[in-house]
């Protein structure tokens, strides 16, 4: 079994699995922290950033590089439409992909680089949320970016990176790196997908089963079983074992696997999301009662429901019902919707609330009373007469490259009464705020990573017990912020682990050992059964082995054929022929049956027995013969035709089947 490794961010996952001549890809996460490089995308034109300064560095004098670089207080940034870090592509041909394995939709941003313009014939498995959700991600992304077109695109920068300075020098293969796919693309892409339910049994090929089981991260994500025969993978990807709106995790599933791969561990592993929710609620009902606003730039699904029950019960309880929040989303109805009609997803206590009936998350309240406004931009019909201050605005994207967030940075960066609060775990805010400096709004960082944290995942691989775990490198050394906690990796005990990073191929310890072969019924009724001890019973077989679509039967042997006649003809003798009247010796040799057979047809009389340690000793002292007889072989000393004729006897003497 190999793996390949496509992605050098564990939270990013991207896979190639090969066992059985089937090629499976787990996941492909697209890294957008590349795009932190990149100077923001405004939804108006901004003096300040056209404004900044050109950026070139001392002993280069490339004129082509010239206005591609900008300096804002010491950063240097690019000045281009963002790229993004796509699952490496030289590693494995696409078009040799027969599955691929979505796990939630934070995993498959990568899609249509993946089945676009590749090549790639094979299907797509995903749960009905994760296909839904997972294209109001992607058709979010695609309009933030084509709303502010570039007017050029710049691509010297990369043949310079030694000159640049930190963190642009030290890029992954920015010459990798690639711009956005179409909208075009991601709906061929997403018509290949295939919609699943949890533990559904899926073929390939023939070969393996697929089963996607909940995972309890977010609405369908999953968890998936790989399975044969007589092997058993199992693969751990963005899970939690949290109680939030998601349907809990199924962890018996996966227990006792042979190879089990584990992913998606939690991004932030110093911060609690129980703690982190407090300080966020306490940060915006400060701003708010101080008359400021709240900027959260979000994702348009996961997390924001929770954050909007919450967010709006702590408001109510502090008396500031009359504080609108906006969400602003070119998916942002849709997004809404959808999330009412997932019940079947959902945890016990949310299903329960739809059989009132009642919707399952409060957000259909708040919107309702109108203290939850949704849109899809803000030149949206009726914005600019609702939008009042203060408020809270939840609005992509969490990069503060493009999207609303960046118009709301730049029309409150610079008042102090303002605050932005950072929920999602998968960019560094100081990082994210770096072109919005010098800044004079309030910035906290509160991420609520609800993935599993490195105590309940060493927790998890103790319950699953499985032979081989297969983890990212990084999950064996403390976080860089951290480097004495050793409680913040997962434990090397006397289990098999074997850890990788981007770009590594591994040969799993998994070797295909047996196989299911089906008898036919003619087959089965030529078996005659020998019973060579009390429970224990053998037969042999003869027949035809035939194999198709990876499925493995036995049919009886054709021993004829028809001649140009039509008349049917017995074939010369074959090997087939003679296997099948072969006997298999079996038992414990009867040493009076022996010694007497001995005397009737080969006339020997005068054989002499010894009792020796192992066995024992018969001497045919005529014959100048020595026959030593264990309990599981024997030996003879003699000439070779004389050694022919005793083994005939010796054969009779033993039980056949």
């Amino acid at each position: 079994m190999k793996l390949y490794c496509l992605s050098s961010h564990p939270s990013k996952p991207c896979h190639v699995l090969r066992f059985k001549g089937i090629t499976i890809m787990l996941d492909c996460g697209l890294s957008a922290q590349t795009v932190l490089s990149f100077l923001p995308l405004p939804l108006v034109p901004s003096a300040r950033l056209s404004g900044l300064p050109n950026w070139m560095p001392r002993d280069c004098n490339n004129s082509q590089l010239e206005g591609e670089l900008k300096d804002c207080c010491g950063r240097v940034f690019i000045d281009s439409a963002p790229e993004f870090c796509v699952p490496q592509e030289k590693i494995v041909d696409f078009s040799e992909i027969d599955v691929i394995l979505i796990s939630n939709y934070l995993c498959m941003m990568a899609l249509p680089f993946i089945t676009e313009g590749t090549g790639f014939e094979g299907v797509v498995y995903a749960t009905e949320p994760t296909l839904h959700i997972g294209r109001f991600f992607l058709e979010e992304l695609v309009q933030y970016i084509e709303q502010t077109p570039k007017a050029s695109l710049a691509s010297h920068w990369k043949d310079i990176l030694h000159f640049l300075p930190p963190p642009l020098c030290d890029s992954l293969k920015p010459r990798s790196w690639r711009h956005l796919y179409s909208l075009s693309s991601v709906n061929s892409s997403l018509s290949r997908i295939q919609m699943v339910g949890y533990d559904e049994k899926l073929d390939v090929y023939g070969a393996l089963k697929v089963t996607p089981i909940s995972s309890g991260f977010c609405l369908g994500s999953s968890n998936w079983i790989i399975s044969s025969d007589h092997e058993k993978v199992a693969y751990i990807s963005g899970s939690s074992t949290l109680t939030t709106h998601p349907r809990p995790m199924d962890q018996s599933a996966l227990k006792n696997a042979d190879v089990l791969i584990m992913t998606g561990l939690t991004q932030t592993p110093l911060c609690n999301p129980d703690s982190m929710l407090g300080e966020l609620c306490i940060t915006v009902s400060t701003t708010l009662r101080a008359g400021g606003c709240v900027l959260m730039p979000c994702y348009p699904s996961g997390v924001i429901y929770d954050l909007f029950e919450c967010l709006s019960q702590h408001l109510e309880n502090l008396g500031l019902t009359q504080v609108p929040m906006y969400f602003i989303s070119p998916v942002a109805d849709t997004s809404l919707g959808y999330s009412n009609i997932l019940a079947e997803w959902l945890s016990q206590g949310k299903q329960s609330k739809v059989y009132l009936p009642e919707e399952p998350f409060p957000h259909a309240f708040l919107i309702k009373n109108g203290r939850l406004k949704h849109y899809k931009n803000i030149y949206a019909e009726g914005f600019s007469t609702e939008y009042r201050q203060p408020c809270v605005v939840f609005c992509g994207h969490p990069s503060l490259r493009f999207g609303d967030s960046v118009h709301f940075m730049e029309l409150w960066g610079s008042n102090p009464q303002h605050a932005v609060v950072f929920t999602e775990p998968d960019f560094p805010y100081l990082e994210a705020l770096a072109p919005f400096q010098p800044l004079a709004m309030k910035a906290m960082h509160c991420p609520i990573d609800t993935s599993l944290n490195f105590t309940q995942g060493n927790k998890l691989v103790r319950d699953l017990k499985p032979t081989t775990l297969v983890i990212p490198e990084s999950y064996l050394k403390p976080p860089v912020e951290a480097p004495n906690r050793t409680d913040l990796t997962i434990e090397q005990t006397d289990r098999n682990i074997i850890s990788f990073k981007g770009g590594d191929v591994l040969t799993l310890p998994l070797k295909r050992k047996r196989a299911k072969v089906n008898l036919s019924p003619d087959v089965c009724n030529k078996l005659v059964v020998s019973e060579v001890r009390l429970g224990v019973n053998l037969a042999t077989l003869t027949g035809q082995l035939h194999v198709k679509d990876n499925h493995h039967s036995i049919q009886v042997l054709d021993q004829t054929v028809t001649g140009s006649n039509s008349a049917t003809r017995k074939l010369p003798r074959r090997p087939e022929e003679t296997l099948s009247q072969m006997r298999y010796e079996w038992g414990s040799l009867d040493l009076d049956t022996f010694i007497q057979r001995l005397r009737e047809d080969e006339g020997i009389s005068d054989a002499k027995v010894e009792q020796s340690s192992s066995g024992y000793i018969i001497h045919l002292p005529k014959e100048d013969a020595l026959i030593q007889v264990e309990d599981k072989s024997t030996h003879m000393y003699c000439d070779p035709q004389l050694r022919h004729r005793l083994r005939k006897v010796l054969l009779q003497c033993l039980n056949k089947i």
